[in-house]
């Protein structure tokens, strides 16, 4: 679904990259220049196209409608600021442009909610800056997007840590 010029928010350590058509270039946003060391030999492998850039998702350096397609794979859960990093998304996004997103975030069952809110300034210590408990539909819905696609539910593992939202969002 990813096509053109493609924006990457937390390449990391280039997991995505096989996955790309070859027709796209892809620019990497990570703050961790130690994970693109990974990436960037991911994408030699790969036979990709990859600008790296060591910034996070709340100030990309780059032009307004530079960007085809975004892609942001387990990510905004642990931007610290998720509201900025989706604006900044809709500004660099092009009119029309896909955001192409898959992230874990916070149930829809009240007991299992209750428990991730408990446990996740635990869990964000321990896991990067993780949060459990972020409303991912309404992070988006509340920044100007609607989503032509749009799937929920729990992942195998932990309920705490495996409710999953994937999908295509748009800007409205």
């Amino acid at each position: 679904m990813a096509q053109g010029k493609v924006l990457e928010i937390g390449i990391g350590s280039g997991l995505n990259l096989p996955y790309y058509d070859k027709s796209v270039h892809v620019t990497g946003v990570d703050p961790s220049v130690e994970l693109q060391v990974y990436a960037r030999e991911v994408a030699r492998e790969s036979d990709i196209e990859v600008d790296f850039l060591t910034t996070s998702g709340e100030s990309i350096p780059a032009d307004d409608n530079s960007f085809d397609s975004v892609v942001m794979t387990w990510t905004l859960c642990t931007i610290p600021d998720p509201l900025s990093a989706l604006a900044e998304i809709k500004r660099v996004l092009k009119p029309g442009g896909n955001v192409v997103f898959a992230e874990h975030g916070a149930a829809p069952d009240a007991h299992i909610a209750k428990w991730q809110s408990r446990v996740n300034s635990t869990w964000k210590a321990l896991a990067g800056g993780c949060n459990l408990n972020r409303p991912i539909e309404a992070l988006y819905e509340n920044n100007g997007y609607t989503f032509s696609d749009m799937r929920q539910g729990y992942l195998p593992g932990p309920k705490i840590a495996t409710y999953t939202y994937s999908g295509i969002a748009r800007v409205a």
